[in-house]
């Protein structure tokens, strides 16, 4: 069943009840986007004032971790939104609107909007930077951490939605055991020293640019719900390996490079090696959402970038001797020959 229908009646009424309460009342909310998940977003202008208006219907979604990380980040000197009117039971947020300097819109206009791919990406490494400086000067937050658990829930949306997707067939008995005991093998490598606050979704499309405002604080941070606490290493792979978009490789390592010269302290290889390991975790998560939005939700729109996220596992895995068991995993079970996206009519099905 497709759960990303749009706004019921119900739903609109509530709305327009909570607009009116906060002080909105009449104003036509314009739709802005959607994401991956439930939520919508629809901007409010009256001339004098625009707020961005939340919408995350519950039980699908929860607005309260929102507001507790974006406090987190304003309290760390980071730009994430202000929330200037909350109704946690139904869902709705009216927070600060940043505009429409989003990193993917001007990356993707270049030089016809000014935009300056290598000052974008230098912004964003220097707020992750500000971001683990603070998080070790003012200690961890009080987050869930990124533990085992959910590591390999995570990793294991591989073999609930992709593979199954892609394959047209279930797995061979015990297959999905083997790929879970291959990573908990592996997963301690990619653990760091000292852990830190891990936004989780580090990347061009939660990044805008907020002219007029120095330093870091010209950088704006969306979708930042899921934070947790765990490897430094987790965000930087999330931002430089981006499964949305092609981030050239000499950027990537300049960009890696600014990075770890802030930390001179850190041990190059293990941080590198935990890198590699998270990034190819997060990638083979990103596999099995984004056929699971298309088998489940109908929303096709990410299986385009399947094939990049394959190039970006590879180089991955000839780059990390210690992942050699998921290689040996992916080869006998996904070869070559089917890392693609699931056939286009393999959709509104459940997970096998």
């Amino acid at each position: 069943m497709n759960a990303h229908k749009e706004p019921s009646v119900e739903r609109d009424a509530a709305i327009r009840k909570f607009l009116a309460a906060s002080g909105w009342g009449g104003v036509p909310p314009v739709s802005l986007a959607g994401d991956a998940s439930f939520r919508r977003y629809y901007r409010l202008d009256d001339g004098a004032r625009r707020v961005v208006l939340m919408d995350a219907p519950p039980p699908f979604e929860d607005v309260r971790p929102y507001i507790a990380v974006a406090a987190i980040l304003r309290g760390l000197g980071l730009s994430a939104p202000q929330i200037h009117a909350e109704d946690s039971a139904h869902g709705f947020l009216l927070i600060e609107d940043f505009g429409d300097g989003l990193y993917t819109r001007l990356l993707a206009g270049g030089a016809a909007v000014g935009a300056d791919e290598f000052a974008l990406y230098a912004l964003a490494i220097d707020t992750l930077i500000a971001l683990h400086r603070a998080v070790a000067a003012k200690g961890l937050p009080a987050l869930p951490p990124y533990d085992e658990a959910r590591l390999l829930t995570e990793a294991a949306l591989l073999v609930e939605w992709y593979a199954p997707g892609v394959l047209g067939v279930a797995l061979p008995p015990g297959a999905r055991e083997d790929y879970l005991a291959r990573w908990r093998e592996i997963l301690p490598q990619a653990m760091l020293p000292s852990a830190t606050l891990v936004l989780r979704d580090y990347h061009a499309d939660n990044l805008m640019l907020l002219p007029g405002r120095p330093g870091i604080a010209g950088c704006g941070v969306l979708d930042f719900q899921d934070a947790v606490v765990g490897p430094a290493s987790y965000d930087l792979v999330s931002l430089l390996e981006d499964a949305r978009r092609d981030v050239p490789s000499a950027l990537r390592a300049a960009m890696t490079e600014r990075y770890l010269a802030a930390f001179p302290g850190l041990d190059r290889a293990i941080f590198v090696r935990s890198g590699a390991i998270l990034a190819v975790q997060r990638n083979c998560k990103i596999l099995g959402i984004f056929t699971r939005l298309w088998r489940r939700d109908e929303k096709p729109a990410y299986l385009p970038h399947i094939a990049r996220i394959w190039r970006l596992i590879e180089e991955d895995l000839r780059r990390e001797p210690g992942l050699r068991p998921i290689a040996d995993w992916l080869d006998r079970h996904l070869p070559q020959g089917v890392r693609r996206a699931p056939p286009a009519d393999q959709h509104a099905t459940s997970a096998a």
